[in-house]
């Protein structure tokens, strides 16, 4: 239990989890997760903004009635209705039996859906741009769909300058102790923004934009995210941060994923590396598909500016691991990288072919694309450095 004041009548009563492996039952959490949920106190009626996993419903319950007493909750505003910020709902509509749920229409559908509460006297739709009245407390509704379900929402809190928002801007992460940004070391976080945007939001670069401009004429002094620190003297470098997320574009830098059976074609990754820095590039991430985490392979093809993809073929097809992030390269539609690729094959061509066809398929032409029949001679070196220079050339045109 974690109970923080934000600002006037303004409270975080989130709960961490660090005991979940992984989130959505995919990505790691070596540092845990928080699930963020927060009360706002108005002169006639008292407000929650989201809820927690079910698990952690226990301590959330605690948190709450530490800060409200014998009062009741008036309404329980659902920014997202994803299940770890949704899975208490019916728990609180237990404790809570003159509670409202607020939510858009898409919202009030998926509740029905995942909790069976049929009863529509317990719901309160709203729209884009609407508003409650909590008594000096105004709440002002911004839809922002498909960040990163078409439900999610923002609420801005006028008086306090403060916008609770859902999914955008989150991270992953638990906090240790503090809540706002001000309060602790949050150096280790930007890693974990980078990897939460680019493993659960990335697809949707072009509705975070939408988003981004429609919040951008708020006086906002609070981010309030459902995972990760609460933002407030760093408000700027986090929205620069998705902002650049959301448009693909990457920092100066080089990520390089390969796969080898043999070794063949690790040492042909090793040696576009070599080569790389000594043509002066000095960010340079190396994963071994088979081995790394498939987390942090996507974290570093969405934050540097070049990709190298390599991988032998296996069975007439890419090797698995390979094929695998490339999947989520598709998936998340990547663009706006400069891109090489390298395949091997032993008596049959295969790599090379998928390799290009899921470029093709995301409309991205790469710099370089070197093949290589068993292993590295003369020429293979040859075509190495011929690939560092036409992705170097291509980083120094940024």
């Amino acid at each position: 239990m974690n109970i923080r004041k934000i600002s006037d009548d303004v409270f975080y009563v989130g709960v961490n989890d660090r005991n979940t492996d992984r989130f959505e039952g995919l990505w790691p959490l070596p540092s845990g997760v928080s699930y963020n949920s927060y009360i706002v106190k108005g002169a006639d009626k008292i407000a929650l903004f989201d809820t927690v996993e079910i698990g952690s419903m226990g301590s959330f319950l605690k948190g709450i009635f530490s800060q409200i007493g014998k009062e009741q909750i008036d309404y329980l505003i659902v920014n997202h209705m994803e299940p770890d910020h949704s899975g208490g709902i019916p728990i609180m509509l237990s404790q809570f039996p003159e509670l409202k749920i607020v939510g858009n229409k898409q919202t009030i559908a998926m509740i029905k859906g995942y909790y069976h509460i049929d009863d529509d006297s317990r719901f309160l739709e709203i729209g884009d741009g609407d508003v409650i009245e909590l008594g000096g407390k105004t709440v002002r509704f911004v839809l922002t769909p498909m960040v990163h379900w078409p439900e999610t929402m923002m609420s801005y809190i006028e008086e306090s300058k403060l916008i609770i928002s859902g999914d955008a801007f989150g991270c992953f992460g638990a906090l240790n102790g503090g809540v706002v940004d001000y309060e602790m070391n949050i150096d280790w976080y930007w890693d974990e923004m980078y990897r939460y945007y680019s493993n659960i939001v990335g697809k949707y670069g072009r509705f975070v934009q939408k988003a981004l401009q429609k919040t951008s004429g708020l006086d906002i002094q609070y981010i309030c995210p459902t995972h990760g620190p609460v933002w407030h003297q760093q408000i700027a470098k986090v929205i620069d941060i998705y902002d650049r997320l959301s448009r693909y574009e990457g920092e100066d830098g080089v990520t390089i994923v390969y796969g080898s059976m043999y070794g063949n074609t690790a040492e042909v990754a090793e040696e576009i590396a070599r080569q790389l820095t000594a043509r002066g590039v000095k960010n340079i991430k190396v994963h071994n598909a088979a081995k790394a985490e498939l987390s942090y392979m996507i974290s570093d093809a969405f934050r540097y500016k070049a990709l190298i993809v390599g991988g032998p073929t296996y069975s007439m097809h890419l090797f698995p691991p390979i094929e695998s992030f490339m999947i989520a390269m598709e998936t998340r539609e990547i663009k706006n990288k400069i891109i090489a690729t390298f395949g091997s094959f032993t008596w049959a061509s295969a790599a090379g072919k998928h390799l290009t066809g899921y470029l093709q398929k995301m409309n991205i032409e790469p710099v370089s694309a070197l093949e290589m029949k068993h292993s590295a001679n003369e020429s293979t070196f040859r075509e190495i450095e011929q690939l560092a220079d036409k992705v170097v050339e291509a980083l120094n045109k940024e």
